[in-house]
């Protein structure tokens, strides 16, 4: 269940250095032939952009999206780092191309961790020989060596008819669209071209990572990544795009289930509004207020902390239509509070797994946004740098 689930592919993970403690904090994805393939990718809409994004978006852009590997580092996200940045992300490519045999602009680069420090870049030019001779078919130091505060590596192989689309991912907070403070690799054994490719990932990210926010924050670092080495042959594009989307999803909820702090995984749905678009912003204002969160935290079916949400979400609003549900217990309706059996909400309440459905009532429009509780850990964990 890794990465390298799909045909075609190699990976490895070693401790580079980038991280003070002897965890693994450098990680390869590679075609095992080291020759280019197709690719496609989905970054940050964060115009405090890291440099190892805009390095990527220029490789696929001269490489007419073909790539033979990905290098990613944990620990420093070399982001706010200005032109030396940018010159140590492109040294990473060219060390690690010079490894595999393949061209410069076929090597994607990934970083993620602390904003604004300069990349320790002769530790990681040091340890890039090491990284590249340790890849191998399984993937599991490569997801391990991505990771943060994240308190697992997150894995995923969807087995479709015929092919594999396989991914790793990280991502623990920060995580608000577009996308998530995220880092994923997807690979798959299907034949696709980069067109194809793309419009698969986009559609895969929609729903997963871009419909998952735990603190309304978006990063400066975030991408994802599909390569497809046509190993397994030719397949039909919407089983294509429909094992893409598992993947994405799987992944997604991972990283929801494993954000900083959180003991609820919650998913918002908002149905009954003008349109898809108002009520994915409905949503969207329901999972990323503090007060909705602290509730759910502390186990409390507060609604009326969900009504105001919603009447605040500026999209269309009448409070006397409004449905209020945790679980498939209705707790409002037409705006007011209705009898309902308060010990099965309170039973519910007390799940790691949350539904949240609210009605608007006034037309056809869905949205969905998966997200979690706020707690006291979380701010423990983001009250320094350390």
């Amino acid at each position: 269940m890794s990465v390298t689930s799909a045909q075609g592919f190699v990976a490895a993970g070693i401790h580079a250095g980038v991280k003070d403690d002897a965890m693994l904090d450098l990680s390869l994805v590679a075609t095992d032939d080291g020759c280019p393939v197709p690719a496609a990718g989905v970054f940050t809409a964060n115009l405090m952009t890291a440099a190892p994004v805009t390095v990527s978006r220029a490789h696929l852009r001269v490489s007419a999206d073909r790539s033979a590997a990905v290098i990613l580092n944990a620990g420093n996200a070399n982001a706010a780092t200005g032109e030396q940045g940018c010159a140590d992300a492109e040294t990473m490519c060219d060390l690690t191309a010079a490894e595999l045999g393949c061209d410069r602009h076929h090597v994607l680069v990934c970083s993620t961790g602390l904003i604004g420090i300069p990349l320790p870049i002769d530790r990681i030019s040091a340890a890039i020989p090491t990284l590249v001779a340790a890849r191998g078919t399984d993937g599991a130091n490569a997801a391990e060596a991505i990771r943060t505060t994240d308190t697992h590596a997150k894995q995923a192989t969807v087995r479709a008819d015929g092919f594999v689309v396989g991914g790793m991912a990280k991502g623990a907070a920060m995580l608000a669209p577009n996308m998530a403070t995220m880092l994923a690799v997807l690979t798959t054994d299907a034949v696709a071209e980069p067109e194809v490719l793309q419009q698969a990932l986009r559609r895969g990210v929609a729903d997963s990572f871009n419909a998952l926010s735990v603190d309304g924050c978006t990063s400066t670092n975030d991408t994802v990544l599909l390569l497809a080495s046509g190993r397994a042959g030719s397949v039909d594009v919407h089983d294509l795009t429909t094992a893409v989307v598992a993947a994405c999803d799987d992944l997604a909820g991972q990283m929801a289930g494993d954000a900083e702090g959180a003991t609820k995984v919650v998913r918002v749905t908002v149905t009954g509004a003008h349109s898809d678009d108002e009520a994915q912003r409905a949503a969207r204002k329901v999972a990323e207020s503090q007060l909705v969160k602290c509730s759910w935290y502390g186990q409390d079916p507060y609604w009326g902390r969900i009504a105001s949400e919603l009447g605040s979400a500026g999209v269309g609003f009448d409070q006397r239509l409004v449905s209020i549900a945790y679980g498939g217990v209705t707790v409002c309706h037409g705006g007011i509070e209705i009898e309902h059996d308060a010990a099965a909400v309170a039973t519910y309440m007390a799940r790691r797994s949350l539904e949240i459905n609210c009605d608007l009532g006034l037309g056809a429009g869905r949205g969905s946004v998966l997200t979690n509780d706020l707690t006291h850990a979380y701010v423990d964990e983001n009250m320094g740098t350390s």
